[in-house]
């Protein structure tokens, strides 16, 4: 099958680049710097917010491309989070209804941040919207992604955060821990959802790949954990104590609006998935870390 695929050049992109090729698909990658070619892409075409894609030969989309959420939320960049998103995914959508063979599905990527904060309420895909701006993107963003419905079929996956070593918050993250620097983020209570890189890019290829998959799937591991068991599981990892609590207005005031992130709990169970069978190589957090850290 041949997939175009926007955001190619991310982490998770490449991922999914790397993976869709070993199972013998072939990867058209859109970025917006086509004259830098993706490794292991049979071609790389242009894609921005200006104008449609060109979608021609593909007979799918995994659509990737945004703004990065991590930073400090100023106001352009949370203009820039908000209109990357739905502004894309309208593009994307826009190319598949002028073209004469359209793609036979999207896979557009989410977010857990639509569920707002859940506190310790079990989260599956059936929940409701919650607040926040996060929240509110990943509605406007989803509903771009639905309007599609009528052309192919839609997965939209709402993504915990993302593990990898080669970009996301992890390495971040590991840096921090290793110079003494890591601890319990406010109560370090609040839940977290997670999904280790491999299981995010086969998630997405197994919504692609699974014609019976539709509408919403979490994208998060079977197991969530708490902020503080994330720490020490991460502190273990690196052999490095953790015992520097990250007060939650220290976290307001480096991170701005996106400490809510950070502090609100998402307890996002992925049903759907678990249902339908897929394969979590990395179900648990601790095996998850090892892999990527130890």
């Amino acid at each position: 099958m041949q997939i175009g695929l926007t955001g190619a050049s991310g982490f998770l992109g490449r991922a999914v680049v790397k993976l869709a090729v070993r199972r013998g698909h072939e990867v058209v990658a859109f970025t917006r710097t086509p004259a830098q070619t993706v490794h292991d892409c049979i071609e790389t075409r242009r894609f921005s917010l200006e104008e449609p894609p060109d979608l021609q030969g593909c007979e799918a989309v995994i659509h990737l491309a945004g703004e990065k959420v991590w930073g400090w939320w100023s106001r352009r960049k949370m203009e820039r989070i908000l209109s990357s998103r739905v502004q894309g995914t309208k593009r994307v959508v826009e190319a598949m209804r002028r073209s004469a063979n359209p793609p036979e599905v999207l896979v557009c990527a989410s977010a857990t941040g639509y569920y707002g904060d859940g506190g310790e309420t079990e989260l599956t895909e059936t929940a409701a919207q919650g607040g926040g701006f996060l929240a509110e993107v990943c509605r406007a963003w989803e509903a771009e992604a639905s309007s599609a419905a009528d052309v192919c079929r839609v997965v939209r996956t709402r993504f915990g955060m993302v593990l990898g070593n080669d970009g996301g918050a992890l390495p971040l993250m590991r840096r921090a821990f290793r110079l003494c620097l890591g601890g319990p983020m406010g109560t370090g209570r609040q839940w977290m959802p997670w999904i280790h890189g491999e299981d995010a890019a086969s998630l997405l290829l197994f919504s692609l790949e699974d014609l019976a998959v539709e509408g919403v799937l979490n994208g998060t591991a079977p197991w969530p954990v708490r902020n503080a068991d994330f720490t020490q599981v991460l502190a273990s990892a690196v052999r490095r104590p953790a015992f520097l609590r990250v007060p939650a207005f220290a976290l307001r005031w480096m991170l701005g609006g996106f400490s809510r992130e950070l502090l609100d709990s998402r307890r996002v169970l992925p049903q759907r998935a678990v249902e339908m069978g897929f394969p979590f190589r990395f179900p648990e957090l601790e095996p998850a870390i090892k892999d990527l850290v130890g």
